[in-house]
């Protein structure tokens, strides 16, 4: 039985992030900017050293979601 996020975390189920979106996304902490990792479709904060998931092609841009690095 697979877990809805271990799906959107696997490389196979990552969903590209347009470009235009990433440069506006920063990071609620930091408010610094956003990395993809398409690996394991996240979005990195290199300066808060958090990495948030995305579900179904959506940033979910909560701290309390967030895994540290």
């Amino acid at each position: 039985m697979t877990d809805k996020a271990d799906m959107t975390s696997s490389a196979g189920h990552a969903t590209p992030i347009d470009p235009k979106m990433l440069s506006v996304l920063v990071c609620p902490k930091t408010r610094g900017p956003l990395i993809h990792d398409s690996e394991t479709n996240e979005l990195i904060s290199r300066k808060a050293g958090l990495a948030y998931p995305i579900r179904d092609g959506v940033p979910i841009l909560l701290i309390e979601n967030a895994r540290l690095l």
